[in-house]
């Protein structure tokens, strides 16, 4: 059995990262949470909270939890910058998901 071996698609991994910033509610909280509450906001959805949670976070907002610049966010989403490791892995646990989930492969 050959053993193959994959490649990152960091163009589709980049669509991934944004549709995940403007539709995963997990993220959304957790935003809301290094931004505004730490650690205390612990409801489902924050009413004293400026993130609806029916709305997608900003670049700005989410480089602001990673500590980097929102050139960067920029970059990871269209796939012209890759993501590190620790950061892909960040990322996978602020949206609840497996790292396999956000991450695509080359066919």
């Amino acid at each position: 059995m050959a053993i193959v071996r994959s490649f990152v698609d960091w163009k589709k991994t980049g669509y991934k990262l944004e549709y995940l910033r403007q539709h995963n509610s997990n993220l959304r909280r957790q935003v809301c949470k290094e931004l505004k509450h730490g650690n205390t906001c612990t409801a489902e959805f924050c009413d004293e909270c400026e993130f609806e949670m029916d709305n997608h976070i900003s670049r700005n907002e989410l480089a602001e939890v990673f500590g980097v610049s929102e050139s960067i966010i920029y970059n990871w989403e269209n796939g012209k910058t890759p993501v590190d490791y620790e950061n892909l892995l960040f990322y996978a646990q602020l949206t609840g998901l497996e790292l396999k989930d956000v991450v695509v492969f080359t066919d």
